[in-house]
């Protein structure tokens, strides 16, 4: 009991120790300058947000079908050029054996090849029906018999250009992609037909292709088909060609998705910072504030407000609000309820003290029974006291741990009527019980709480009442509500006292009672009780046409179950 009566102290106490300016905006700082600028959620949604666009941006940089599509029609130009070729070198560059077989004239052929292959610049050879090597577009014969092979030179490296710190960091990117799985092209000193599979097939009467790579990667399509005079294959023209067009093209693909990535990256960044801070920063003000209420619950009356946002942090806010306040409200009540506590109690203490202090001086024996009579009273009204404040305290929490039954409330009422018929107790004051509407009647709560409730509207009624008075309980459905009635045939309420009859210690007892007999809690532990069943209690006078009070009704509201 000390401690409840030291609790206003003891509050106090801890709101001096904590300093009033406490400011949320700069535990908020403080949070920032912990985490750094982006705050973990910030960098969660981030990652998330450029990890979807990454991985679009890479099935994106595959191109696998339009890099397929560019050389399915590149192989298809090469062998019409091949076509082309192979019909012009077999009516112009073959000559008749002895033995009247046809065969490819060297000489006539390496010229019409060079001839042919000019406009295309696409690198052409020519191979005979053994296998050897006729005639190649980049061998020139000089006027003494001599070959002459014409390579292309590389391009300059421009170590420090823009544009190669930007092919070296594109082929960075593009390295992370799968390669071709190509064989690798190679050229030997003395070339065959053997050498090149499409050319060996060729040579069969069958045109063919393949792809392979060079030694920098770069793709080399070759095509072949055969050379043929009246059917008799007496050749073929392998005709080759790097990807370097199919390369481009498919660069330039990627550098307009790789341009696009960069902006839709910024964006990205720039929209996820927006939508991190604009969740971050009210609820690190949230939580700022909450930990403000934490340190100095007595100081802080409200939560940040975040009207305008119709989001779950708009929500948030309100139900931080809510709490607050209803956090605010219960401690101011737990401090009027002590200081109301020692109130109470000190009228019986100073009563029972001054009685103590007057017996031990006296000698009449009258007088010191007189004494002990009052002191017996004054221990039965504490004694009630602290019962009811007892109960009126760990009510809360009883009512939160129990759980909810299934309660007729019309046999409850008719079963308590009965008792206090059975048993007598109220002189010739009567009782009554009618059901006014048709049921159900049920509802949901904690049944020794709600008799509690109606038992303590019951015993008023009869304390109220006059002798031959009438206490009529009735029960009633209007609506959703089961309604139970308590009425009696007393003075009344007092004119202004239909709500403070609810307060904590208010006493208006019949001049015929007892001073003491009742602590004043009743009702307000009765509301207590209905409130926590989401349940209405009311109080108001009974009249007659005139005005005239006849009495006293409480009506009891429960939703039906």
């Amino acid at each position: 009991m000390a401690l409840r009566l030291n609790l206003s102290a003891e509050n106090r106490e801890r709101k001096t120790q904590i300093s009033a300016d406490a400011d949320p905006e700069l535990s908020e700082t403080a949070r920032v300058s912990r985490r750094g600028f982006l705050s973990p959620l910030t960098r969660r949604i981030l990652v998330v947000n450029v990890l979807a666009l990454a991985i679009l941006l890479a099935g994106l940089l595959y191109l696998g079908r339009y890099e397929q599509n560019l050389i399915a029609s590149e192989v298809q130009a090469l062998r019409t050029q091949g076509e082309i070729f192979a019909e012009a070198l077999a009516e112009g560059a073959y000559g008749t054996r002895p033995d009247g077989t046809t065969e490819l004239q060297g000489a006539i052929a390496s010229t019409m090849l060079r001839r042919l292959v000019t406009p295309t610049k696409n690198r052409t050879r020519l191979f005979d029906q053994d296998g050897l090597l006729v005639a190649d577009s980049r061998t020139l014969l000089g006027s003494q018999g001599a070959s002459i092979t014409v390579s292309a030179l590389p391009p300059p490296d421009l170590e420090t250009s823009v544009g190669n710190l930007f092919d070296r960091a594109y082929n960075k990117i593009i390295g992370w992609l799968p390669g071709r799985g190509l064989p690798l092209y190679e050229e030997r000193a003395d070339q065959r037909a053997a050498d090149y599979e499409e050319v060996a097939r060729a040579l069969e009467g069958v045109s063919a292709s393949a792809l392979r790579v060079d030694d920098a990667d770069r793709l080399v399509i070759g095509v072949a088909v055969p050379v043929q005079r009246f059917k008799q294959v007496i050749g073929a023209v392998f005709v080759a060609r790097d990807g370097t067009m199919i390369d481009e093209a498919v660069r330039s693909v990627r550098v307009d998705i790789l341009t696009i990535f960069g902006i839709a990256l910024c964006v990205t960044v720039l929209l996820s910072v927006y939508l991190g801070n604009t969740i971050v920063r009210p609820l690190r003000r949230l939580a700022a504030a909450a930990d403000k209420v934490r340190s100095a619950p007595g100081q802080v009356r409200s939560m940040p407000e975040f009207t305008g946002r119709n989001d779950e942090i708009g929500d948030l806010a309100a139900d931080l609000n809510a709490m607050t306040d209803a956090l605010t409200q219960r401690l101011d009540a737990i401090e009027s309820f002590a200081a109301d506590v020692a109130h109470e109690l000190k009228n019986p203490l100073t009563s029972l003290r001054s009685a103590v202090e007057t017996a031990a001086r006296i000698d009449d024996l009258g007088q010191q029974r007189r004494l002990m009579d009052i002191i017996q009273d004054d221990v039965k009204r504490l004694d009630r006291l602290i019962s009811d404040i007892s109960d009126a305290s760990r009510l809360d929490a009883e009512l939160s741990r129990d759980e909810s039954d299934k309660i007729e409330l019309n046999r409850l009422l008719a079963a308590l009527v009965e008792v206090h018929v059975t048993s007598g107790s109220h002189g010739d004051r009567k009782i009554a019980f009618e059901e006014t509407s048709k049921g159900p009647f049920r509802i949901l709560g904690n049944e020794g709480r709600i008799v509690q409730v109606l038992q303590n509207l019951i015993s008023n009624a009869f304390s109220f009442s006059p002798p031959d008075g009438l206490v009529m309980v009735r029960i009633g459905r209007e609506g959703g509500w089961v309604v139970a009635t308590i009425e009696d045939e007393g003075p009344g309420i007092p004119a202004g006292s239909l709500e403070k009859i609810f307060d904590r210690f208010y006493s208006e007892r019949p001049e015929s009672e007892q001073f003491g007999t009742h602590s004043g809690l009743g009702l307000s532990i009765s509301r207590q009780i209905v409130a926590a069943h989401q349940g209405k209690i009311q109080a108001e006078n009974r009249t007659d046409l005139h005005g005239k009070v006849l009495g006293a009704r409480f009506n009891v509201r429960f939703p039906v179950s």
